[in-house]
C-alpha cells in the first residue's frame, strides 16, 4: 500500500515536536489519555441532541494495555471512535485538531470540557515509539481503517476489522538506547504513577490490568500472582465537589496524597470562580517551613491543571514571591496553553487568576491572625520573613496589602503584636513609632540606647529580622506614625533637662573634639547625650544608613562596603565622664587610651567588630595596672 506523505509544514512540525516542544517523554500518555477522554466526551454530547442515542457512563472507558514480549503499548477507548475521511484530517495534518473543530460547531456550554484542543498531542507518540498504529471503527458505522505510520516520512490508511465503536493506538516502542530507558513504558508501576500524575482527574475511568499477590489454596507460606484489572484513575478531583460535600479529613488527606508536605496545613482555601475566568482551586497555608525553603534549590508554584489534566508541576506565575510558600493546586477552563500545553501564554486570564488568588490568600491570612493568634504566630515564626521581603522588595508596592499581617515583639507587651495594636495605644503626645534592633530580645532590651524611650513609657518594637529595618524604611509610617529607631540621632522627645545638656556640650566642647580626633574617620561626631541614663556610653547613626543596616551590607557576599554615619555619645551624667575630665586637664594620652576604650565598648554593644582586639586587649589590661 502507498504512504501517503504529510504536508510540507506538518512534516516539519512532527520532526520539531518529536525533538524539542516536550520537555518531557513520559507526556504522550497524558495525551493521547485526553484525547480518548475527548472520543467519549463526543458521545456524550451527541447523546444530548439525538434521541437514539444514550449515554449510560458505566460503559465508558480508557484501558492501557502493555505488552512486553511484543514490545507495545496499547491506549483502547470506547469513545466515538473516526471514519476513515476523519483518520485522513485529524492524523494527516498535524495541528488540526478535531476536538477543537468539533468544540467550535458545538459551542459546548457544559460541564464536560473537551481537553485535546490543539491537534499535536497525538503526535507526542512518536518520542517513544519508531511506528504508531491507530484502529477505529466510527460510531454509526460497519466499517473500521487501520492508520499508520513511521514518523515524518508518512501514513498509510488500509480497512480492517474491529468489533466494537471506539480507538486503539498501538505503540511500538523504541528500543534502548545509553540514554534512553524505553522498557520504563511497560512497567505497570511507572505507567500508573504517570497516570495518576497527569490524567488521574480524566472523568472516565482508565483501566489496567495490575499484578497482585495472593496465597496459593492450600498452602501456608506460598504466594502466586495474578493479573486483576483495576480502575487506576480517581476520576472526580476533589475541587470539582461541593465544599458541603467535604471534611476537613478530606482537604488535608489531599494535601497529604499530593504530598505538598508532612505537616498538616493551617488553614486551606477552596475558590470555586465563574466569573471573567473560570477556574477551581484549592490552596494551602503550611504548618512547618519546608528545609529548603530559603535556598536557592526551593521551587514556588502551585499545581496547574486544564481541565483535570496536569499540564504544570510548579507554575510560578500564579503566585507572588511573598505568599511562596502556600501550597495547592489551580484548574482552569481558560488559560491559553502553548502548542504542547507546557507553557502558559502570559495572558489576562493568567494574571486575573494569580490576582484572584492573592487576595484571597490575604484574606485568609487576615482572618486567622484575628481568629486564631496563636495558630498565626506560629505561622509566622515560619514565614513571616517572607512577608517582610514582600514590604520590601518590588520598591514597596506590596506594603499596604502586607503591613497588617506584620508581628513584631513588644517591649511592654513582652509577645508579638501588629502595628494596628502598638498604634491603637500610643499616647497622644507620642510622635513616632519607636523600634530597636539587634539579634535576639534580650540584647535589645539591655541596649544603652532604648532608655529614654522605655523611661517616657513609650513601647518599642524589638527588630531582629535582617530584613525587619530594611523592611520599615520602605514602609516609611503606619497610620500617619513615621518609624523611629531608638539608635537615631533625634528621638523627638522634648527633654526638661535639654537645655542644660545642650550647655553641657558647649563646655565641654574642647574635650569631645579632642576625643572626635583621636577617633579619626571612626566617627562623624562626639557629644553629650540626652538619651543615656545609667550606661557611659552609645553609639547612634546619623542618617538612612543605620548599624543595623550597615551590619547586614557588609554580611552580603557582594561585601557591600556602606557604612552608618556614627555619633559617639556621652553620658556626661555618669562617673566616667569626670574621669575624661580629669584626663583631658592632666594627661593626653590617657585620654586618648579612653576614648579608644569607650569607642570600642560601644561598638560591643552593637555587635560590630573591632578593628584591632589586640590593641583592645592591651588598653584594657593598661588601666589595671
Amino acid at each position: 500500500m502507498a504512504t501517503k506523505q504529510f504536508k510540507a509544514e506538518s512534516k516539519r512540525l512532527l520532526e520539531l515536536m518529536i525533538n524539542s516542544i516536550y520537555s518531557q517523554k513520559e507526556v504522550f500518555l497524558r495525551e493521547i489519555i485526553s484525547n480518548a477522554s475527548d472520543a467519549i466526551d463526543k458521545i456524550y454530547y451527541k447523546a444530548l441532541t439525538d434521541e437514539h442515542l444514550t449515554f449510560d457512563q458505566d460503559r465508558y472507558y480508557i484501558k492501557i494495555i502493555p505488552d512486553r514480549k511484543k514490545r507495545t503499548l496499547t491506549i483502547k477507548d470506547t469513545g466515538i471512535g473516526m471514519t476513515k475521511e476523519e483518520l485522513e484530517n485529524n492524523l494527516g495534518t498535524i495541528a488540526k485538531s478535531g476536538s477543537l473543530a468539533f468544540k467550535t460547531k458545538n459551542e459546548l456550554q457544559d460541564d464536560h470540557h473537551i481537553i485535546g484542543q490543539f491537534g499535536v498531542g497525538f503526535y507526542s507518540a512518536f518520542m517513544v515509539a519508531d511506528v504508531v498504529t491507530v484502529i477505529s471503527k466510527a460510531l454509526g458505522s460497519n466499517e473500521a481503517y487501520k492508520w499508520e505510520s513511521k514518523g515524518a516520512e508518512g501514513y498509510t490508511i488500509e480497512p480492517c476489522e474491529k468489533d466494537s465503536v471506539g480507538t486503539e493506538i498501538i505503540l511500538k516502542l523504541k528500543e534502548n538506547t545509553e540514554d534512553e530507558n524505553y522498557d520504563e513504558f511497560l512497567d505497570e508501576y511507572r505507567l500508573k504513577a504517570i497516570i495518576k500524575k497527569y490524567s488521574d482527574f480524566i472523568r472516565y475511568p482508565i483501566k489496567m490490568d495490575v499484578t497482585e499477590r495472593r496465597r496459593k489454596e492450600g498452602s501456608e507460606n506460598e504466594f502466586e500472582e495474578y493479573k486483576e484489572e483495576q480502575v487506576v484513575n480517581s476520576m472526580v478531583p476533589i475541587w470539582r465537589k461541593n465544599k458541603n460535600e467535604l471534611t476537613k479529613e478530606d482537604y488535608e488527606n489531599f494535601y497529604h496524597e499530593k504530598h505538598f508536605g508532612f505537616d498538616k496545613p493551617i488553614r486551606y482555601i477552596h475558590i470555586k470562580a465563574d466569573g471573567a475566568v473560570r477556574y477551581n482551586a484549592i490552596l494551602y497555608i503550611p504548618e512547618k517551613i519546608p528545609f529548603d525553603y530559603y535556598t536557592q534549590e526551593y521551587e514556588k508554584g502551585l499545581e496547574l491543571y486544564s481541565n483535570g489534566v496536569l499540564i504544570m508541576e510548579k507554575c510560578p506565575d500564579l503566585l507572588p514571591d511573598y505568599f511562596s510558600f502556600v501550597k495547592g493546586m489551580v484548574d482552569s477552563e481558560d488559560l491559553s496553553l502553548n502548542i504542547s500545553r507546557e507553557m502558559l501564554q502570559h495572558d489576562r486570564q493568567l494574571k486575573l487568576i494569580a490576582k484572584n488568588i492573592k487576595n484571597k490568600i490575604k484574606r485568609e491570612l487576615a482572618n486567622l491572625l484575628k481568629e486564631n493568634r496563636e495558630q498565626y504566630e506560629a505561622f509566622f515564626q515560619s514565614f513571616g520573613r517572607q512577608l517582610k521581603y514582600g514590604v520590601y522588595s518590588d520598591f514597596g508596592s506590596n506594603k499596604e496589602l502586607l503591613q497588617d499581617l506584620l508581628l513584631f515583639y513588644s517591649s511592654k507587651e513582652k509577645k508579638y503584636v501588629t502595628l494596628e495594636e502598638y498604634v491603637s495605644r500610643m499616647p497622644g503626645e507620642q510622635k513616632y513609632i519607636y523600634y530597636a534592633t539587634g539579634d535576639k530580645n534580650e540584647k535589645i532590651a539591655k541596649l544603652p540606647q532604648t532608655e529614654l524611650v522605655a523611661e517616657k513609657g513609650y513601647e518599642i518594637l524589638y527588630f531582629t529580622d535582617e530584613i525587619d529595618e530594611f523592611a520599615i524604611k520602605m514602609l516609611k509610617e503606619y497610620k500617619g506614625k513615621e518609624f523611629k529607631s531608638v539608635s537615631s540621632s533625634d528621638l523627638g522627645i522634648e527633654e526638661e533637662n535639654e537645655k542644660q545638656t545642650d550647655a553641657e556640650e558647649k563646655e565641654n566642647h574642647e574635650l569631645f573634639e579632642f576625643m572626635k580626633k583621636v577617633l579619626s574617620d571612626k566617627v562623624k561626631d562626639v557629644r553629650a547625650s540626652k538619651r543615656l541614663k545609667t550606661h557611659p556610653v552609645c553609639l547612634i547613626a546619623d542618617g538612612d544608613v543605620s548599624i543595623e543596616m550597615e551590619k547586614v551590607l557588609k554580611a552580603m557576599p557582594n561585601n557591600q562596603h556602606i557604612q552608618a554615619n556614627k555619633i559617639l555619645e556621652i553620658n556626661v551624667q555618669h562617673p566616667v565622664f569626670q574621669s575624661l575630665n580629669k584626663a583631658f586637664e592632666q594627661d593626653k594620652e590617657k585620654l586618648k587610651l579612653y576614648t579608644n576604650l569607650l569607642y570600642n565598648q560601644a561598638l560591643l554593644i552593637e555587635g560590630l567588630s573591632i578593628d584591632d582586639p589586640v590593641q583592645f586587649t592591651n588598653d584594657v589590661c593598661k588601666i589595671m595596672v
